[in-house]
């Protein structure tokens, strides 16, 4: 992975937090809305974390494959990525 790994682990660490506290709300039957707009948080770190990843892959491994005549493989993953985003 070609991705800054402290900036994604702290991301992922934080939406990890999140989740725990999420759950402890659930356990205490917190209202509704406070929970959803918990869990609303948690995807959107979770999100960036996966914009990091993507575009660290968009940067390093599809431009060497692109720059080594394999760009087809890597623009048919990049398309069922975008499949499984848009859905």
């Amino acid at each position: 992975m070609r991705a800054d790994r402290e900036q994604v682990a702290r991301l992922l660490r934080t939406a990890r937090g999140q989740i725990d506290g999420i759950l402890k709300m659930v356990e205490e039957d917190r209202y509704c809305i406070d929970v959803s707009n918990q869990i609303m948080a948690a995807e959107s770190i979770l999100g960036r974390a996966n914009r990091e990843v993507l575009r660290a892959h968009l940067e390093g491994c599809v431009r060497d494959a692109c720059e080594n005549g394999a760009a087809e493989e890597k623009i048919e993953e990049i398309a069922a990525l975008l499949d499984k985003l848009v859905r």
